[in-house]
């Protein structure tokens, strides 16, 4: 039996880990699908506070984890597939090992959608990015492309062009889905173009370990163009690692759960913190502090359970 058990471990789940077993809570930690979330797909990390020049993502993982540890955090690797929040303590399945707890912290956080490309993932952190606040300060005066048509992908290329020297928006529709007040600011701004139609074949250059340029697909008259680029950003959404919650906690339309008076959710005893709740900053200083919330509160409510 543990008194909590923490799903995921990313900056929420470690920063919850170390909160919680310095509170001598001795949690478990299970790894997830993505073994220390987002962070271990970029290379330097600059805005996460008290590293003047930065340090590696997996480096920053690294280290919250062995902290972690340090004050009595267990871990173990694979995922959860099955939940029972019908009563306490709550059951998880892992990889067909029930574990029980009496609180339940979830810090899986999202994933970004990607296009599905073998280039898109073995140039991840060299040149092509799912996060324009985390890695446009390294594309000054370049050229970049933003895949998508949302929100997202207007706000992306719109913080792009504080740094960037161009930035050519690629859609696969010839009209937008964002909102009427974020195309209108993507439209006026001079750095940004638009191409219609169109999808990313090919991401160049792998050999080479960088992003060159792009082969372009027109999806009307699949005619394929080239052209060189030293970015690209991936912007068509996110989705919350949330499925084995369905219709167990209250979520919102995408599947992100709802969380209130901090991190509490729906049921009592169940905490939610960092991206799998947070569908609008998604920054690994945000998951940091909301992952500090939810041990607090899973400490606070054993001791009103009398755990």
């Amino acid at each position: 039996m543990h008194q909590v058990i923490i799903l995921g471990s990313g900056p929420a789940g470690l920063t919850a880990a170390l909160y919680a077993a310095r509170a001598h809570l001795r949690p478990l930690v299970v790894d997830g699908h993505e073994t220390g979330g987002q962070l271990t797909l970029t290379t330097m990390v600059e805005n996460y506070p008290g590293f003047p020049d930065g340090l590696m993502g997996p480096d920053l993982i690294a280290a919250m984890r062995k902290q972690a540890e340090r004050f009595g955090a267990s871990f173990r690797g694979g995922s959860a597939t099955v939940a029972d929040l019908s009563r306490r303590p709550f059951r998880i399945t892992l990889d067909g090992q029930v574990e029980e707890c009496q609180t339940l912290i979830i810090a899986t956080g999202a994933s970004a959608k990607l296009l599905g490309l073998p280039s898109e993932r073995k140039l991840m952190g060299h040149g092509v990015s799912t996060c324009a606040t985390c890695d446009g300060f390294f594309f000054q005066d370049q050229d970049i492309i933003v895949v998508g048509g949302g929100d997202s992908a207007m706000e992306e290329a719109t913080f792009l062009t504080k740094f960037a020297r161009r930035v050519s928006v690629v859609h696969r529709r010839d009209k937008l889905r964002a909102s009427k007040i974020m195309q209108e600011k993507a439209r006026k701004n001079p750095k940004i173009d638009f191409t219609w139609d169109s999808t990313l074949a090919e991401i160049q250059d792998v050999d080479q370990g960088k992003v060159t340029g792009v082969r372009l697909r027109n999806l009307k008259t699949s005619a394929i163009t080239e052209r060189s680029v030293d970015g690209v950003f991936i912007a068509i959404g996110h989705t919350p690692n949330t499925q084995i919650f369905r219709g167990l906690l209250d979520m919102d339309e995408v599947g992100y759960i709802k969380t209130q008076d901090g991190t509490k959710t729906s049921l009592p005893g169940v905490f939610a913190a960092g991206d799998v709740q947070d569908r609008v900053y998604r920054q690994a200083i945000t998951a940091a502090g909301s992952g500090c919330m939810a041990a607090m509160d899973a400490e606070r409510f054993l001791e009103h359970a009398g755990h």
